[in-house]
């Protein structure tokens, strides 16, 4: 798993020849590489939809935490809305949209829990009052006042006063898989460029097609 910058390509793609990509993910990385230099904030940032018990779409953004050719992972409780509705239904649909370049990708695929190895060592890598949130949160449930939130902050920064804060045994990542992505960008009057790239299941080529505006 490489972080959200260092993906390496023996040739890597510009802008100017997306259409002529072969495969999506030497094209996304060089797609986040100029947005990381043209966003102002959370060039990682994503839309992750799930769907609820009733069929229900729910969307929310979540920041991006490491991409490869197994697919794009994010961090989060494993009891929140979003990690329920995952383990009741482990398919997902992505989208990342970067104002400045006036571009989005949208990426839809199957989800599977990152190791427990690999969200320790992401844990780790976070700031010590945010792996400190992570165990005073009980995200998604009901808070009674950001006072009690508070309290349950400053008991556990009590408690790791000292020493490394472990993950939260509730606390783990996801990975998204991807089997198709669509690399969408603007074009005057509305005539937009998009080509989508669709495979059947992970292993298998992919196909690429150019889609109408």
């Amino acid at each position: 798993m490489t972080d959200t910058t260092s993906m390496k390509h023996q040739t890597p793609l510009t802008s100017g020849d997306f259409t002529a990509a072969d495969e999506p993910f030497a094209l996304f990385e060089a797609w986040l590489n100029e947005a990381i230099k043209s966003e102002p904030n959370d060039p990682n940032a994503m839309a992750l939809a799930t769907v609820d018990p009733d069929g229900l779409p729910d969307v929310r953004m979540v920041l991006m935490k490491g991409f490869d050719s197994e697919g794009f992972v994010f961090y989060s409780h494993i009891a929140s809305q979003k990690g329920r509705e995952l383990a009741a239904n482990p398919k997902a649909a992505l989208l990342f949209h970067w104002k400045s370049l006036r571009r989005q990708v949208r990426i839809r695929g199957n989800v599977t829990p990152v190791t427990d190895a690999e969200a320790d060592a992401y844990f780790a890598t976070r700031p010590k009052q945010a792996q400190i949130g992570a165990w005073a949160s009980k995200q998604s449930q009901p808070l009674e006042s950001r006072f009690a939130f508070e309290q349950a902050i400053a008991k556990v920064a009590a408690k790791y006063v000292i020493g490394e804060v472990p993950r939260p045994p509730g606390w783990s990542g996801w990975r998204i898989t991807p089997l198709r992505i669509e690399f969408w960008h603007d074009r005057p009057f509305r005539l937009h460029d998009r080509i989508e790239f669709r495979r059947d299941d992970v292993g298998q080529p992919w196909s690429k097609t150019r889609m109408y505006p």
